[in-house]
């Protein structure tokens, strides 16, 4: 398994766009060539491991996504994946039904090595491993099911999710995304095969950003110390932190961006640092609102999640910054709540996605903008700044 945050393929993606293929691949997939997605590292592995190499050539290889590999485990050799992973892999064209031969062609991926793509709720395996046998009735994509799990369900509705790295997901309906700004189309959810979409930003580094301060630089010894640092100080002293630790993701794409630590003085200390952190992430979702704002989708309203997101100062910074009302469920992890919502309603539990998430989503906390316009005006300059010397 190699995981999304690798880059090893950041070559071949090069040679891709140096071919002309980018424009094309996007039309098809809502995805740029980038390392972050499925089929560069599918070919990297036939190409440098002898033993996937070899099943390929016995046909004998499955490729898949973790929810594929997990329905295969469960379900004793079903190789399938739902339409909203499926579609990350940059393999599935956002209007085919299955994946693409002509992609796979491209990236040097054996078709007859995909799964069979299918809906991500309603009866799509069964395991015996429980002592009888019981329908898999839910899957979907980690963003995708945090957008379901907050109940973005009307087109224009969005959703943040603050975990290792961010990513945005604005729902779409059933028109496919173009994005002029370089924006990721991507299939929402898939019932009968009818297909919602969504437009995302992806940021590579958020709460890992975090763990950065804590577990190289020995800043903190906590996540949660930053929010008590935070608000130790009135401000960040001037301090910016770009924080590309593996590159900038939406909507700047820059795969050698490297990260930076702007504005430090003989004042700066650990909580300038902290502080100076948890701004970046209202910088960056800030990038992306403008860029989806361009892309004809604007925000009314955020609604956020994610282990990070129960940082209230950040939470309420991100409204600040972003002169927008945000909104935060008290069950935070949202992810596992979109699969449940699916899971139940594709086993029948309820009769629809929103008569289930108004069952099981609970309360919410609203955080509305409370930041001087000439304070939000220079934070946004200083990060500016900084970003253009990455």
């Amino acid at each position: 398994a190699i995981v999304w945050q690798d880059r090893r393929t950041s070559d071949f993606c090069a040679e891709l766009k140096e071919q002309g293929h980018e424009a094309e691949v996007q039309r098809r997939t809502g995805l740029l060539l980038d390392p972050y997605f499925s089929a560069s590292k599918m070919r990297w592995l036939l190409e440098n491991d002898g033993q996937v190499r070899s099943a390929a050539e016995a046909g004998r290889l499955a490729f898949g996504t973790v929810e594929s590999w997990l329905v295969w485990k469960l379900s004793g050799g079903a190789h399938v994946s739902d339409a909203s992973n499926a579609s990350r892999t940059q393999l599935l064209a956002l209007d085919g039904a299955q994946f693409d031969e002509g992609l796979c062609d491209l990236f040097g991926v054996p078709r007859n090595a995909l799964p069979r793509v299918v809906d991500t709720h309603g009866p799509i395996a069964e395991t015996r491993l429980l002592g009888r046998p019981l329908p898999i009735t839910g899957l979907a994509g980690d963003q995708q099911a945090a957008t379901i799990g907050q109940g973005c369900f009307v087109p224009g509705e969005t959703k943040a999710t603050y975990g290792t790295g961010a990513f945005v997901l604005t729902n779409m309906g059933d028109v496919i995304p173009r994005s002029s700004n370089r924006l990721l189309g991507t299939v929402l959810m898939q019932k009968d095969g009818r297909r919602t979409y969504a437009l995302e930003g992806s940021v590579f580094v958020a709460g890992s950003l975090v763990q950065w301060l804590r577990d190289s630089l020995g800043l903190i010894t906590s996540a949660a110390e930053t929010e008590a640092l935070a608000r130790s100080v009135p401000d960040s002293g001037g301090v910016t932190i770009v924080p590309a630790l593996s590159g900038l993701g939406a909507p700047h794409w820059n795969a050698e961006a490297r990260g930076l630590i702007a504005g430090l003085s003989f004042s700066s200390g650990r909580a300038e640092i902290a502080r100076a952190a948890l701004e970046a992430m209202a910088h960056q979702t800030h990038d992306l609102a403008l860029a989806f704002a361009a892309d004809g989708a604007p925000w009314q309203r955020l609604r956020i999640d994610g282990g990070m997101s129960a940082n209230d100062w950040m939470a309420q910074d991100l409204a600040s910054v972003l002169d927008l009302p945000v909104e935060r469920p008290d069950m935070v992890e949202t992810t596992a709540l979109g699969a449940g919502v699916l899971a139940a309603v594709g086993a029948g539990l309820f009769g629809g996605l929103e008569e289930a998430i108004g069952a099981m989503r609970g309360a919410v906390r609203a955080f509305a903008p409370a930041m001087e316009p000439e304070t939000r005006t220079e934070r946004l300059k200083r990060w500016s700044r900084a970003l253009a010397a990455v």
